[in-house]
């Protein structure tokens, strides 16, 4: 890796920057952070290199190479990602000789001093908590701005009159404000260097029980979000990968494309993104729920319990006695027998799964009862085979189908009524439809609650065929470590030793054992990122809290953009599903949105929403919104093209505008949780004030509204 003979590319305005008094310290330390990124990036290309030409042995050893291989892989892709602007910036403590560089990871060189600290450790805190009130011991604060591998600015921060005497930003608070508002593209920017101390409070909390972060357009709610994923996976054992990891939930796939790449760049790979539809295996393919009276009755949990009624109506045993004929005497079985097996089921498994251990142990309670007429492994084997016991079995507790037990309850209407008595008659006839498997987006919240409930019908049948498969191919190598053995005349009878456990473990075909990975996003998941939050339904939280049976929950959102109304408090919404360990932080400086967007959108939503929490703007573009017609759109976006060679923009409204590489063409809804340049509403007036408000706030520089004539 070659070293630029300066890291430093400060254009002529910042010539004042470039007093090597000022930046002395700092190319030193570059250079030795690139002699080590260098040397590190070798030793890991070679070890790679070993770990790829080592043959495989197998069993425990195979898996332990693939762990490190991919381990190594994972390091070397975070060194090639970046190189010296692995560096975010610098501290200058009060009691230390020298600065302290905080990078996206740590760094050490191979005399063991440590170069960069990961900006997830303690010691880095002080860098994003730091204020004027509140120094944390620092006497300056640095951060750099990169540009392809060079720092274009940087801005200092002084706490100390020490500090004010090193420092060359004497307008640090302006260039941070002008950061802000550069160029946005089509997936969002590196803000890791500009977190703010509020933000960095929610980010480092502890993973116990629910942390709300309630915040305006524009307090950096998904910075939050995404961040905090980062620093607890680092930072906390609770959250670690063996524990079950992280889901991040977004509003949407465009919102997950846009934020796609901040996780990587913060050097982790491993967490989860869905949308709430991808938690489902239907969500890929279903239509909106077009009738809002029947979108409100599936937002609650009634459905969720009418699942667990229908089910447990299918897990009934016999009323009478049922007579069991074997060969060798008639076995009566009567309910008490009956319900004995049905209480070995565990009742955490899920229906499907706990038909098991009821069948063995009804094929246990025959069995026993048979004792001395017949070995007891041929009695087992002929009474799994009696058909009258397996069809009482099969009645008693069938093989279910979740879609079918929720296509039931939307298609027969009695059914319907047994098991969801709490829900009014009208409400009833709403859910009725003729083709009850005619899914739509509510419906998938008590599809995946029959999921979890009854488990997947093709399970059993997969483990079936895992089991053959696997006692076939032990058979396989039983007749070939026989004939080894009996080939083997040397004297010692070394093939002998094939017999033994360990050798016959080693010679175990791994791949026929291996499980099946069946659903990655089914969980259990250590903990759960919830962006965009207030718009989930009950029954869509419930959905989410079945994958983080913790409860460690980071919920991200805003009540004042809900698109249904959300006139309660964060607590009693998720106080009603079961979530009541939980702190609420709040976001109130806006970074995104110019102060002369907010002055035109923060009416438009107080008008709906009197209480509304709208956040602080704290920077100026110098741009009044523009007014005007709709047939002005193409003049508008050819002269901001004219005039931005960078940056994109979105058309808001306009489903007759097909968009272009810079400009999307979105509906209201679909913005949320993205920002553009420019911002060019399409007749406004006909949305509901809350997407209004939301598009607004999506502008970063300018926002222009047209009305038809």
């Amino acid at each position: 890796m070659s070293t630029p003979s300066t890291v430093f590319d400060l254009p002529e305005r910042l010539a004042d920057k470039a007093d090597p008094a000022l930046i002395a310290d700092d190319e030193r330390h570059f250079a030795a952070i690139a002699a080590t990124l260098a040397t590190s990036t070798r030793t890991l290309e070679r070890r790679l290199d070993e770990l790829r030409r080592t043959r495989a042995g197998g069993g425990e050893y195979t898996v332990e190479r693939d762990a490190e291989v991919r381990r190594v892989t994972r390091e070397l892709a975070a060194l090639r990602r970046y190189g010296l602007d692995l560096c975010i910036g610098r501290m200058v403590f009060a009691d230390r000789p020298r600065p302290v560089w905080v990078g996206r990871s740590g760094l050490t060189d191979q005399a063991l001093d440590r170069l960069l600290v990961d900006w997830r450790s303690a010691t880095a805190e002080p860098f994003f908590a730091a204020s004027h009130g509140d120094p944390r011991g620092l006497v300056s604060r640095r951060r750099y701005r990169w540009r392809e591998g060079r720092i274009v600015d940087y801005w200092d921060e002084a706490f100390t009159e020490e500090g004010l005497a090193h420092t060359a930003a004497l307008d640090d608070q302006s260039a941070f404000v002008a950061s802000l508002g550069t160029s946005r593209s089509p997936r969002m920017r590196d803000v890791l260097g500009t977190i703010q101390a509020d933000q960095d409070a929610a980010i480092r909390a502890d993973s116990a029980g629910a942390l709300v972060v309630d915040g305006g357009p524009g307090t950096g709610k998904t910075v939050v979000a995404l961040h905090r994923a980062a620093y607890l996976l680092y930072a906390d054992p609770r959250v670690a990968p063996r524990h079950g990891g992280v889901l991040f939930v977004g509003p949407t796939h465009g919102h997950l494309d846009y934020v796609g790449d901040v996780l990587p760049a913060l050097g982790e790979d491993g967490v989860r993104l869905a949308t709430l539809a991808d938690l489902v295996p239907e969500g890929t393919d279903v239509r909106a729920e077009t009738d809002p009276q029947v979108a409100r009755v599936k937002a609650g949990a009634a459905l969720t319990r009418a699942v667990e009624r229908a089910v447990h109506g299918y897990e009934q045993p016999p009323a009478r006695t049922v007579v069991v004929e074997t060969d060798w005497a008639d076995v009566p079985l009567t309910p008490d027998d009956w319900a004995d097996a049905f209480n070995a089921a565990d009742p955490g498994d899920p229906h499907n799964t706990a038909r098991a251990d009821v069948w063995a142990a009804l094929v246990d309670i025959v069995t026993s009862r048979l004792t001395g007429a017949a070995p007891r492994d041929a009695t087992r084997a002929s009474v799994a085979e009696n058909e009258v016991l397996r069809a009482a079995f099969r009645r008693s507790w069938p093989l279910l189908d979740p879609d079918g037990v929720v296509a039931d309850l939307l298609g027969v209407p009695d059914h319907l009524a047994r098991c969801a008595p709490e829900l009014a008659a009208t409400d009833r006839a709403l859910l009725h439809r003729e083709d009850a498997r005619a899914w739509t987006r509510s419906d998938l919240p008590v599809l995946d609650a029959a999921r979890r409930r009854i488990g997947d019908p093709s399970a059993t049948a997969r483990e079936r065929r895992t089991a053959a498969a696997r006692a076939a191919e032990r058979e396989r190598m039983d007749r070939v470590i026989e004939d080894l053995v009996a080939a083997d005349d040397s004297e010692l009878r070394v093939m002998s030793m094939l017999r033994g456990a360990d050798a016959r473990n080693s010679l175990d075909d791994d791949s026929v054992s291996a499980p099946e990975e069946i659903d990655a996003l089914a969980g259990p998941f250590a903990h759960v990122v919830v962006d965009e939050a207030q718009e989930l339904t009950d029954a869509e939280w419930l959905m989410v809290l079945r994958r983080c049976p913790s409860r460690s929950v980071t919920i991200v959102g805003d009540r004042t953009q809900a698109r249904e109304p959300f006139a309660e408090s964060w607590e009693e919404r998720l106080g009603r599903v079961g979530l009541h360990n939980m702190r609420t932080t709040r976001l109130r400086i806006n970074y995104r949105t110019p102060s002369e967007v907010m002055a035109v959108a923060e009416p438009v939503i107080r008008a709906a929403v009197a209480d509304a929490n709208v956040p602080t703007s704290i920077r100026d573009s110098g741009i009044p919104v523009q007014v005007g017609t709709v047939d002005e759109r193409d003049s508008v976006l050819a002269a901001w093209q004219a005039t931005s060679a960078d940056g994109i923009a979105c058309v808001v409204g306009d489903a007759g505008y097909a968009g272009t590489d810079r400009i999307r063409s979105l509906p209201p809804e679909a913005t949320k949780g993205l920002e553009f340049d420019l911002i060019v509403l399409v007749d406004p007036e006909r949305w509901r004030p809350v997407d209004r408000y939301v598009a607004m706030t999506r502008a970063t520089e300018r926002l222009v509204v047209l009305s038809s004539a």
